[in-house]
């Protein structure tokens, strides 16, 4: 594991230290949380001066747009980004880092060429039309209907938690054109333009209150062959070769962000009254939020050494489920010790006066999210199962 610098990553690191710091103030404050139009504004505005700047798409090799930029210096990235107060890729998450990736390793040349710089830039928003109501954690059940019809297939279905539907332009969409096939086979991977005819976007509220995701019912959308990426009944390899671009930094904002709420938690622990003192005078307590630092801490360790590993191509099976359900776990260990700390305050988003309670109670409800999105940690576990310790699949 190499927890240091190297010479060119802190040459890296002071370069992009700098522009991070003078560039955020530029772009103001963040708009309110569940305006999601003036978000994407928002977001696309950073992603545009990321791009001018030459720092958009930093993982995504050279020949297409991007700076390809080491694990190690996407990492610093990362870090120095969280540090300035920068704000992460927002309503670009899809593009970046799936969209993007899978068109890299799988479009046409003619397909590259039209959404790769408008991803780069900010111009178009995509957004993840692959869970179903009816398919759960299981995506190689989806059900979502796609006919050859000539230069078009017609597609019929539903898709849930679609993220960022509300505001997107494309989807990354995963049908079915093979029913008889095994469920895993007769899957393709389609992009859909959002404005298509017959595309009824339904915002879904969130435990948060916002409207980041939506349901997307799909009524006989024509979608031209051309937008196929891969093969016909290739989709489900296509969508998988997407998890080749991640290197061990999927989760490195969200770890950062966690462990700047243990230290807020701590700092708010110090001052909230409890009984003739304050909430910090529980020894218990001021060991519970230790053992949290020290699971984020081993998590941190754990990124850095998975980084080391896919710099050298050496990339752990499952290591991503490994990671997350640690992940998960430890923030519902965060969770609960927020709810012991802020007692009556854990009831409301809002902050108390002075104190940024509000952004806890987010997180302590972010981690129910957490748990579930991407697999769930019951799926979590039967990959560990299947692909680590060599037990029978499920049937």
């Amino acid at each position: 594991m190499l927890l240091l610098d190297s010479e060119s990553e802190a040459q890296f690191r002071k370069e992009i230290r700098a522009w991070v710091r003078q560039a955020v103030p530029q772009l103001g404050g963040p708009p309110p949380e569940r305006d999601w139009q003036a978000r994407r504004r928002y977001d696309s505005a950073w992603q545009r001066m990321l791009a001018d700047a030459g720092y958009a798409g930093i993982h995504w090799p050279r020949e297409y747009g991007g700076r390809g930029a080491s694990p190690a210096e996407h990492l610093i990235f990362l870090e120095e980004s969280a540090a300035a107060g920068a704000p992460d890729l927002g309503v670009h998450f899809v593009g970046q880092l799936h969209a993007g990736p899978t068109l890299i390793a799988e479009a046409t040349d003619e397909q590259r060429a039209f959404h790769l710089p408008r991803i780069l830039s900010g111009e178009a928003v995509w957004c993840q039309g692959f869970s179903e109501p009816g398919a759960g954690s299981d995506l190689a059940g989806l059900r979502t209907r796609a006919v050859r019809d000539g230069d078009h297939y017609v597609v019929t279905g539903q898709k849930i938690w679609t993220s960022y539907g509300p505001v997107a332009d494309y989807c990354e969409l995963l049908v079915r054109t093979d029913p008889d096939a095994p469920k895993h086979r007769g899957i393709t991977w389609l992009i859909m333009p959002m404005d298509s005819p017959g595309v009824d976007v339904r915002p879904l509220r969130t435990i948060h209150g916002d409207s980041e995701f939506a349901e997307v019912y799909l009524d006989e959308v024509r979608i031209p062959v051309a937008n196929r990426v891969g093969a016909e009944n290739d989709g489900w390899r296509v969508a998988m070769v997407t998890f080749g671009f991640e290197r061990g930094t999927a989760f490195v904002r969200e770890l950062i962000t966690a462990r700047s709420h243990v230290a807020d938690l701590a700092a708010l622990a110090r001052v909230l009254p409890r009984g003739a003192g304050t909430a910090w005078d529980d020894a218990g307590l001021r060991r519970d939020i230790g053992r949290v630092a020290a699971e984020l801490d081993a998590l941190w360790a754990l990124t850095k050494r998975n980084v080391t590993r896919g710099m050298v191509g050496v990339i752990p099976p499952a290591g991503g489920s490994a990671f997350k359900l640690s992940y998960s776990e430890t923030l519902h260990h965060l969770s609960a010790l927020i709810i012991r700390v802020l007692d009556r305050a854990a009831l409301s988003m809002d902050d108390l006066p002075g104190l940024p309670t509000g952004q806890l109670v987010h997180a302590q409800l972010h981690a129910f999210a957490i748990s579930i999105g991407a697999g769930t940690s019951q799926i979590q576990r039967n990959i560990l199962a299947e692909r680590v310790l060599g037990l029978p699949k499920e049937r």
